[in-house]
């Protein structure tokens, strides 16, 4: 038996940076995947071939799983299944590769390991729910190795379609009954620091909400409108009041847009100009480049209704909205320095079963 395991990538297309504030998210996966394909062998060996970064990982089930590198993830996703209770009592031998630009901001690290633990469950012949997979993959990629992070990846890449997730702990999602088709993905290809990039944010967002806390206790990120706190904005250092501004605009955007897909009809105009909205708070949040701003530029001027970054920023990945003109966007992507992708949504992560003839 030959095993097949695919799991897509996502875009985030409302709420960046929101997740460690509490606050909510509208993402999609997309058709760009991780593949995982092997079968069983004898030995107690898990052997990862990966030709797309020329790794080679191997695992030795006959010892305790130590972790020898910084984001050990395949190590952490077998840890997590042997801590759960489930038993590996086989080896494995496997192909890693994939579609997805890597360190780009379209979850690339998460569907690794969404697809990673499905794959040895399938070997396993267990099917667990897919908000079940998701925490086991959220637990090995951010709870293992306590990096800050909430489960939007995870949920999307193995839940599939487009959903909104709730980023209280211990999270929760809801899956929406429209998915937005139009989207190109373009790659700015410069390579960014995911953990360096959502530490700032995270440090300066919690702490301008500290800050206007103790001048207005009753400041609540989830509940408070603007207009409310303008005032005692204006008594926080400029940076941080900028953090706190930022982040409730993200927020009211975000239930905006829900709204919207929750009613199963999406007004076009209107949801390219929630995403160029979008992209302008995050510019004032210091996480786009100048590269990112100049390929949204450029997919607008060639008739995308929208764009904006994806992932944490300071390089990686942007999307652009546009409905009929993916192909002219794509091609302005492509003369602007970056690598288009058009891409649909897609279904969530899932195993194919094969004879080993065929």
């Amino acid at each position: 038996m030959i095993v097949e395991t695919i799991a897509p990538g996502r875009i985030c297309l409302f709420g960046e940076h929101q997740d460690f504030l509490g606050l909510w998210v509208i993402a999609s996966a997309i058709d760009l995947h991780i593949h995982i394909k092997g079968k069983k062998i004898k030995d107690r060996v898990l052997e990862i071939n990966m030709p797309d970064i020329q790794e080679k990982e191997i695992i030795d089930l006959e010892n305790e799983i130590v972790y020898t590198k910084q984001r050990d993830y395949l190590k952490a996703g077998v840890k997590v299944l042997l801590d759960r209770g489930f038993k590996i009592d086989f080896g494995i031998e496997c192909l890693v590769n994939g579609e997805l630009p890597i360190n780009a901001g379209v979850s690339s690290s998460s569907a690794l390991v969404v697809g990673w633990i499905k794959f040895l469950l399938t070997h396993m012949g267990v099917e667990l729910p897919p908000d079940e997979l998701a925490r086991l993959a959220h637990r090995a990629e951010v709870v293992e190795f306590k990096e800050p992070g909430g489960m939007m990846d995870h949920f999307t890449s193995s839940i599939g379609n487009t959903i909104f997730v709730d980023c209280v702990p211990p999270f929760s999602y809801e899956s929406l009954p429209v998915n937005p088709e139009g989207f190109v993905l373009g790659d700015s290809l410069e390579r960014k620091e995911t953990l360096e990039v959502l530490k700032r944010s995270h440090e300066e967002a919690e702490e301008g909400i500290r800050r206007l806390t103790e001048i207005y206790p009753s400041f609540d990120i989830r509940k408070t409108p603007l207009e409310e706190i303008e005032g005692y904005l204006k008594q926080l250092p400029s940076h941080l009041a900028d953090k706190v501004y930022v982040n409730i605009i993200n927020r009211d955007i975000c239930l905006e847009a829900y709204e919207m897909f929750k009613k199963g009809k999406i007004v076009e105009e209107r949801l390219g100009s929630l995403l160029n909205r979008h992209h302008e708070m995050l510019r004032i949040l210091g996480v786009s480049t100048k590269k990112l701003d100049e390929l949204c530029q450029a997919s607008l001027e060639a008739g995308a209704l929208g764009a904006k970054l994806v992932g944490s920023g300071g390089g990686g990945c942007m999307i652009t909205y546009a409905p009929g003109k993916q192909e002219e966007v794509a091609r302005a992507i492509e003369e602007a320095g970056g690598k288009a992708y058009i891409v649909k949504v897609d279904k969530g992560c899932h195993s194919i079963i094969y004879n080993e003839e065929e």
